[in-house]
């Protein structure tokens, strides 16, 4: 299968580790995965935040680049960037009363997944012969919870990672807090969510917290990082990368680097 990467602009400007963790998980699975070197931002930021004027252009750039046969499916790290794809891109369009637009990103949402869901529903795979052996707790995220509806996919793919320790998490259906730009509009309360989360992570014993999205995985961690706890966010992506004998794609506890500057062309990850 020809698997487009939509790298999501957290894993491009700040956490690679996820993307690269991605196609190389993708690529044992024998399945080809390009980069489209044109791809920006989805929108979810902008209609989130209630600029849906301003969303359309960026709507229709992402349909664009992705909405093509070149590609069987399209994959994003990220249930929040997906959840946009699949359930706000055709509002906007529709919105915006351009039919074109709509009936396209419709059509792109159809093939557009989360990694779970892609590696469970699409590739019917539970076990990626992974290998991470530490104690670890899974945080479900809103957008991969309520809207995409993931269910135990997530954890489905940990139960059968070789070595693993993996711990239920108390309140796992509770935000983090963070939720985009309602953790820089309503400081105190994202603050108050989030030392209840990192509670609930600490009373595990987990050396790990895993989750599908940077978003709230940069939450979590900044939070954890801050009290000294010990305990590390690793991506779902870069604990099923991980293999016995090439360990995972980004040592437990490293720092994500900044993302270099994309490719000019589309390019074969991996390559």
């Amino acid at each position: 299968m020809r698997i487009a990467l939509v790298a999501t602009c957290l894993a491009d400007a700040l956490f690679p580790g996820v993307a690269i963790a991605t196609t190389t998980l993708l690529e044992r699975l024998g399945h080809e995965v390009v980069f489209p070197a044109a791809q920006t931002c989805c929108g979810q930021m902008h209609i989130n935040t209630g600029y849906l004027d301003e969303a359309v252009p960026v709507v229709r750039h992402h349909v664009d680049v992705f909405d093509t046969a070149e590609f069987d499916v399209a994959v994003a790290p990220s249930g929040s960037c997906v959840g946009s794809i699949r359930h706000q891109h055709t509002m906007v369009a529709r919105r915006a009363h351009d039919q074109v637009l709509e009936k396209r990103a419709k059509t792109l949402a159809a093939r557009t997944f989360e990694l779970s869901e892609l590696l469970v529903d699409v590739l019917g795979v539970t076990d990626v012969d992974a290998y991470f052996p530490h104690r670890v707790t899974y945080h479900p995220t809103c957008h991969s919870l309520r809207m995409l509806r993931v269910g135990d996919k997530p954890l489905a793919l940990l139960r059968n990672v070789g070595g693993i320790d993996l711990v239920e998490l108390p309140g796992a259906d509770q935000c983090c807090g963070f939720g985009g730009t309602f953790a820089l509009k309503n400081p105190e309360v994202s603050t108050a969510m989030l030392a209840d989360k990192m509670s609930d992570i600490l009373s595990t014993g987990a050396e790990v917290c895993s989750a599908g999205d940077s978003s709230c995985l940069m939450h979590i961690g900044g939070g954890l990082s801050r009290l000294r706890t010990g305990v590390r966010t690793v991506h779902l992506a870069e604990i099923l990368a991980a293999t016995r004998t090439a360990g995972p794609v980004r040592p437990v506890g490293a720092i994500h680097p900044s993302a270099g500057a994309s490719a000019p062309t589309t390019t074969k990850v991996g390559s």
